[in-house]
C-alpha cells in the first residue's frame, strides 16, 4: 500500500484518481479548494481549503502534513480559458500560468521534505502544451501554461534524479470532463486514469522526465 497525494481532487480526473486508487487498496489523501458531495462519499482523506497560487496555504498543507511521507504527488489541478489572438487576454493568460505551470512547481517544492527516494511526482500536463503537436494555433494562455509546466517537470526530473524521485509528464487525452464540457469526441475520465494509472505504475529513474500519453504513446515536445 502507498500513499498518494493528488490535487484537484473533488472533480473530474483528481476523484477519479482518488476513486481507482481507493478502490485497488491504496491510501488516498485529496487536495482541494472546496470538497464535492461525491469526493466526501469516498470516506478517503480530505484536505480542503487549498489554494495552489498561494505560498501561505501550501504551506499550511505541508504543516498538515508534518514528516508523514508521500509516496506519489499527482500534480492534477489546472484550468483552461479560451483565448484567442482576437481575444488576447493577458489577465486569463497570467491567471493560467498561475495555477497550470507555477502552482504545480510550488506544491512539489513544499512537499519536497515528504518525498523520500522511490517517491513519484507526476505533472498533469496537455498535449496542447507540445510545440511540434501544435497544428491549430489559438489558446494562448493554456498552451503557454502548459509548455511551461512540462519544462519545470524536464528540469525537476534531472534535479531530484539524484534523491531517487522520478517524475512522469503526462496527458490524460481528451476527457469527458466539466473542463471539456463533455465533449462527445473524448474518452471517460474511468479510462483516461486507468491508463495514467498503467504509466505512473511504469515509472523508474530510467525513464524520468518523458512526456507520455495516457494511453502509452511518447509524446513530442
Amino acid at each position: 500500500m502507498a500513499t498518494y497525494l493528488i490535487t484537484g481532487a473533488n472533480r473530474g480526473i483528481g476523484y477519479e484518481y482518488c476513486r481507482q486508487l481507493q478502490a485497488r487498496g491504496e491510501t488516498v489523501i485529496a487536495v482541494c479548494r472546496s470538497v464535492s458531495q461525491e469526493l466526501q462519499q469516498l470516506g478517503i482523506q480530505v484536505e480542503e481549503g487549498i489554494d495552489i497560487t498561494s505560498d501561505a496555504s501550501v504551506a499550511d498543507l505541508q504543516s498538515r502534513l508534518g514528516e508523514r511521507a508521500i509516496d506519489v504527488l499527482i500534480n492534477n489541478a489546472g484550468i483552461i480559458q479560451r483565448v484567442t489572438l482576437e481575444n488576447l487576454d493577458f489577465d486569463s493568460i497570467r491567471e493560467q500560468f498561475e495555477i497550470n505551470a507555477l502552482g504545480a512547481l510550488r506544491m512539489t517544492h513544499a512537499l519536497l521534505p515528504n518525498l523520500k527516494s522511490g517517491s513519484k511526482i507526476v505533472l498533469m500536463t496537455s498535449r496542447m502544451g507540445s510545440i511540434a503537436d501544435n497544428t491549430s494555433g489559438s489558446s494562448y494562455g493554456y498552451r503557454m501554461s502548459k509548455v511551461a509546466l512540462s519544462m519545470a517537470g524536464k528540469s525537476l526530473a534531472h534535479d531530484l534524479k539524484p534523491r531517487g524521485i522520478a517524475v512522469a509528464i503526462l496527458h490524460p487525452g481528451l476527457v469527458q470532463t466539466r473542463m471539456t464540457n463533455f465533449t462527445a469526441n473524448g474518452i471517460t475520465p474511468e479510462e483516461s486514469v486507468k491508463g495514467l494509472l498503467a504509466r505512473i505504475d511504469q515509472l523508474t529513474l530510467e525513464n524520468t522526465g518523458t512526456f507520455w500519453h495516457a494511453n502509452g504513446e511518447a509524446l513530442p515536445w
